[in-house]
């Protein structure tokens, strides 16, 4: 993959003229983010073939990554050193929300003893910003940083009901919707219904969309503002549970963790402050999608 493709569908905004673009930024990032499960320790090879810049670049890359410590090389391969954690790091120190959020999802997991977690919309996937799990139900290792397709997800369907049309009609198009299981919505028709869905119901149930036999279930997080920042998750799978008892069991205390995080985060419903998606919908008016 160009490392110009790779680095447009980060999801990152575009913000000033190409004049102000730093492509030699973009192409550090490029090979940074080749490193994963599958190029643990890749070849100078490896890395050029995944970001589909030159094996001299690349070199001059590794060899700047490496003095700054992000990097080691040895008998011709590469590794990213515990540096690159710092990154992180930094994002977590930086956003008081995490730090907010983390005792109330552990309590979340403590009363449903099921896996919860903090998710963001960063371009057509969610991001796992905070997490505390209790089984592994996924193939996936899902940790803090991990990204998962935002369309086939209860927490990016959580983040899309919510957010501005043509945030959704991007990640309509970058997604493909792409088909994951026999029970992924691939019709944008039948997606954008199911975010009004959810934003009639004020949560997002998924099941075996992502993966075969996952049931995941979120709740929008918001800010002082009313804006959805987060959304909440609580996942099991189908041979422990069902949506039908997810919805019974697990919504109202999903909800109400939910509704505690976005207060820690300023956000009141009490003393006369309206829900935003009722009220618009009442009103007539469009708040995020519609």
């Amino acid at each position: 993959m160009p490392a110009q493709t790779s680095a447009g569908t980060s999801g990152a905004p575009s913000a000033g003229s190409d004049r102000d673009f730093v492509q030699s930024l973009e192409r550090g990032f490029a090979v940074l983010l080749a490193f994963d499960e599958q190029r643990s320790n890749p070849t100078l090879a490896e890395l050029a073939s995944a970001t589909g810049l030159s094996r001299p670049a690349v070199r001059r890359i590794l060899l700047t990554l490496q003095r700054l410590g992000y990097v080691t090389g040895a008998d011709g391969r590469w590794r990213l050193t515990p540096r690159v954690l710092s990154i992180g790091q930094h994002y977590s120190a930086s956003h008081a929300m995490i730090e907010l959020a983390q005792p109330h999802l552990l309590g979340l997991a403590e009363q449903t003893h099921e896996s919860a977690s903090l998710a963001a919309l960063d371009g057509a996937d969610v991001v796992y910003v905070a997490r505390v799990p209790v089984r592994r139900i996924m193939s996936i290792n899902v940790s803090i940083g991990t990204r998962v397709p935002a369309h086939a997800t209860s927490m990016g369907r959580a983040l899309l009901a919510w957010a501005p049309e043509p945030t959704v009609e991007r990640v309509i198009a970058e997604s493909g919707l792409r088909r994951l299981t026999a029970h992924t919505v691939t019709d944008p028709a039948a997606f954008r219904a199911a975010l009004r869905e959810v934003r009639a119901l004020g949560y997002a149930l998924v099941a075996g969309e992502l993966e075969e036999g996952l049931i995941s279930v979120s709740a929008p997080v918001r800010d002082r503002t009313g804006r959805v920042v987060a959304a909440l998750a609580s996942s099991t799978s189908s041979g422990r549970s069902a949506p039908e008892r997810v919805k019974a069991d697990v919504v109202p205390l999903l909800l109400d963790t939910a509704a505690k995080i976005s207060a820690d985060l300023g956000h009141r419903d009490d003393l006369g402050r309206e829900d935003p998606a009722p009220v618009a919908a009442a009103r007539g008016g469009r708040d995020g999608f519609y």
